[in-house]
């Protein structure tokens, strides 16, 4: 069978698991620490404000990663990259899992991250050569409710191992589904070709230096940090994202993809999957506090009142991975994100007094919209790109992702120190104006693909 036709059954079933498999530790590895932060500040003696590196050294080292890594798949072949992460985050679970200091934990979640980025960057990647083109929504769709599911049973599986058990289980419980995963892949995964272009380390490390110095800038804004260190850090990204741009547009195979943003649809894809997790960002940070303090729901009620978001998109995903492979993308993008916006503005307008009715409604109708535009943009993304660039857009799909959610918190930050009394309203409201937005360049895609279609 030819690559371009996929994987046959039942090594595709195989192959879909283990993708599955490894993103739901790299997602649940993520939430589950944010829940367990502060029993884990307390356990090492750590200074709340220091403990936040727990959390910030995972996150970043991913967002400066997956580019290099996704370059390098395209080079050694994706399959190489995504178990050598799979291998790195398993045996970096272990040691955060051994970890006595905050020091060695934070040094142990850098190493994690990196193994987490090799399984974001070409994961999107491989589900191209499992699938065949007819049926791609359908694989990309799987990642989508797997990070629905991943991010809606996280803080109770938190919950529950800290009832029972000491903190470290939460990090050791994902060796022995990583070594599962490990053993599965060696068999399943396929193997692809790469290209004999010598790798950029160069641009590797202008690009951390670009997404890392902008990220902690975004971040420091957000938060009110000294001005001229903000500014510095803005100017010398802003000047090393110059060169950086310039050399790869030199480049026969550009670490960050240029030349896939050459192609309109692509682009479209990435700005709309941008503006998408903005909106998104902006809505999960703010709306626990519109709810505690607010409407005075307690942290068990506000946990609940959220849980429809994530649960609808686990329903709704599937099927709008099938309906993507028949209908335009552009269009199912901007009727999710359409519904997206109204459920945004139903939130910020709720009232002074609602019922966890009134609350809980309008999160699924962001739910439904949210799930219905995700797949299809996803594998709009991935299609529009050549084969063999799969995953420069696999890894353009995830930093557009971690770069919307990362604006989109310290946006949040900005708006709660300018606005404190109504902060949450306001957020809700900018997130609503981010999916309007997500929408009408979603629907842009229609008229680009109009003109290819007339020349």
């Amino acid at each position: 069978m030819e690559a371009e036709q996929g994987l046959p059954y039942p090594q595709r079933f195989w192959a879909i698991l283990v993708i599955a498999l490894g993103i739901t530790l790299a997602v649940l590895d993520g939430a589950i620490a944010n829940v367990a932060l502060p029993t884990i500040a307390r356990t090492l003696n750590a200074a709340p404000a220091d403990s936040i590196w727990i959390v910030n050294a995972y996150q970043l080292t991913i967002t400066i990663s997956l580019l290099p890594l996704a370059s390098l798949g395209d080079r050694i072949g994706y399959r190489r990259i995504y178990m050598t992460g799979l291998a790195l985050f398993t045996v970096a679970s272990l040691g955060c899992a051994l970890s006595n200091s905050l020091v060695t934990l934070t040094v142990t979640r850098v190493i994690q991250g990196f193994g987490a980025a090799g399984i974001m960057s070409v994961n999107t990647a491989l589900v191209r050569m499992i699938y065949p083109p007819d049926q791609l929504g359908r694989g990309v769709s799987i990642n989508a409710t797997v990070v629905a599911i991943s991010s809606v049973i996280g803080p109770t599986i938190a919950s529950g191992v800290l009832a029972i058990a000491p903190w470290p289980w939460l990090f050791a419980i994902n060796v022995p589904i990583g070594l599962a995963a490990l053993a599965v892949g060696t068999r399943a995964l396929p193997r692809t070709p790469g290209h004999r272009e010598p790798y950029d380390y160069v641009s590797a490390l202008m690009n951390a230096l670009v997404f890392g110095l902008a990220i902690t800038a975004v971040d420091g804004l957000g938060h009110g940090e000294h001005r001229p260190y903000v500014i510095a850090e803005f100017v010398v990204a802003g000047v090393i994202g110059y060169f950086f741009v310039r050399r790869q547009l030199t480049q026969r195979a550009p670490l960050l993809p240029v030349d896939l943003m050459r192609i309109p649809v692509f682009a479209l894809s990435v700005a709309t999957s941008f503006c998408s997790f903005v909106a998104q960002m902006l809505a999960f940070v703010s709306l626990p506090f519109l709810l505690q303090d607010g409407f005075g729901m307690t942290q068990v009620q506000t946990g609940f009142l959220m849980t429809p978001w994530p649960l609808v998109i686990v329903f709704v995903a599937p099927l709008a991975g099938v309906l993507a492979d028949r209908y335009s993308a552009g269009i199912l993008g901007g009727v999710g994100l359409a519904i997206l916006t109204a459920g945004l503005l139903l939130l910020a307008t709720t009232g002074t007094h609602p019922t966890p009715v009134d609350i809980a409604w309008r999160m699924a109708v962001c739910g439904l919209g949210f799930g219905l535009f995700q797949s299809p943009n996803n594998r709009q993304m991935l299609s529009s790109a050549p084969r063999h660039r799969s995953g420069g857009a696999s890894g353009m799909l995830g930093t557009a992702r971690l770069s919307g959610q990362t604006l989109g918190a310290a946006l949040v930050a900005l708006i709660f120190g300018v606005a404190p009394q109504h902060g949450a309203v306001i957020t809700l409201y900018a997130a609503a104006a981010f999916a309007a937005a997500a929408a009408v360049v979603s629907l842009m895609r229609l008229a680009g693909k109009r003109r290819a279609e007339a020349v």
